[in-house]
């Protein structure tokens, strides 16, 4: 367990945190859902940064970091989509489509590996899970900053900006769905020979 799979183990953690506080109907633990998921989210970076810069890169690590991403976006997806505190933000067949995704790219990496082929992670992966992560901490944010009665100037700029009627929050889910539509077709046309075997 070197620094980068420590932090991938720890925002495995996090997500834990985070589906046990979207569970209760308190307004702190909406705040413990935003701080939670918003330090495994930028986890992601920081666990990337170390494996390249420390040299660092393991098996381990290679399976642990897109195994966390996956089962935190789609936790926050999967919340998002329902009625439990949300209030339903995102369209159920959009967390259908995302999580779909990620089934067939892992699909379609167990059979390349199966025939000696390495399937190059898409380009446009990073910017897809960046405005999926951007989409839900705007969620989030709007879910817990709605609970408090009252706003300072700090707590009003940011509950404004994450209101789904603003720009940021349309922006970012329609982009997630845009590219996550958009490079799972690149999975799957690079890999349409190996389909054929």
């Amino acid at each position: 367990m070197n620094i980068p799979n420590s932090i991938t183990a720890f925002r495995l953690v996090l997500t834990a945190i985070f589906i046990a506080a979207i569970t209760m109907q308190e307004p702190w633990a909406n705040m413990l859902a935003l701080v939670s998921f918003s330090i495994a989210a930028a986890s992601d970076w920081f666990d990337g940064y170390f494996a390249r810069k420390l040299n660092l890169v393991t098996s381990l690590g290679k399976l642990l970091d897109p195994l966390a991403d996956k089962i935190l976006v789609a936790a926050g997806f999967i919340y998002l989509s329902s009625n439990l505190n949300s209030k339903g933000l995102c369209p159920v067949w959009v967390t259908c489509a995302i999580i779909g995704r990620e089934f067939m790219v892992t699909g379609l990496r167990q059979i390349a590996v199966e025939q000696g082929v390495v399937l190059a992670a898409d380009r446009l992966g990073k910017w897809k899970t960046t405005f999926q992560l951007v989409f839900i901490i705007t969620c989030l944010t709007n879910i817990a900053f709605k609970q408090i009665e009252d706003h300072n100037w700090f707590t009003t700029f940011f509950y404004t900006l994450s209101k789904p009627e603003n720009y940021l929050m349309p922006i970012a889910l329609w982009g997630a769905v845009a590219l996550t539509l958009i490079s799972g077709w690149n999975y799957l046309w690079g890999s349409r020979d190996l389909l054929k075997g």
